[in-house]
């Protein structure tokens, strides 16, 4: 078993950034007792990216995910997804 360190009380904000500017975090951890978790609800991180696509398919596009009655950005996701996965695994 990892000897692990007790983490002092802080008097302030500052004092704690202090402290874990000065101190390596691993005298804390005790990985034996680590296990692993899952967070199911956590959303991936997103990135905004700036697509220029024919007006004619992002029509057709809408008009699909209309169908489904889902947002056309999700749709787009979606086929993305699934096309990468796809061809990923092949």
């Amino acid at each position: 078993m990892n000897k692990t360190r007790t983490t002092p009380e802080f008097k302030s904000e500052a004092d704690e950034r202090a402290y874990w500017e000065s101190h390596d975090s691993t005298e804390h951890v005790d990985w034996t007792q680590a296990q692993r978790a899952e967070m199911p609800n956590l959303k991936p991180s997103t990135k905004t990216i700036s697509l220029r696509l024919p007006e004619s398919l992002l029509d057709r596009i809408k008009i699909e995910a209309h169908k489904r009655d889902m947002p056309y950005q999700s749709l787009i996701k979606a086929w993305l997804a699934d096309d990468v996965k796809t061809h990923r695994s092949s």
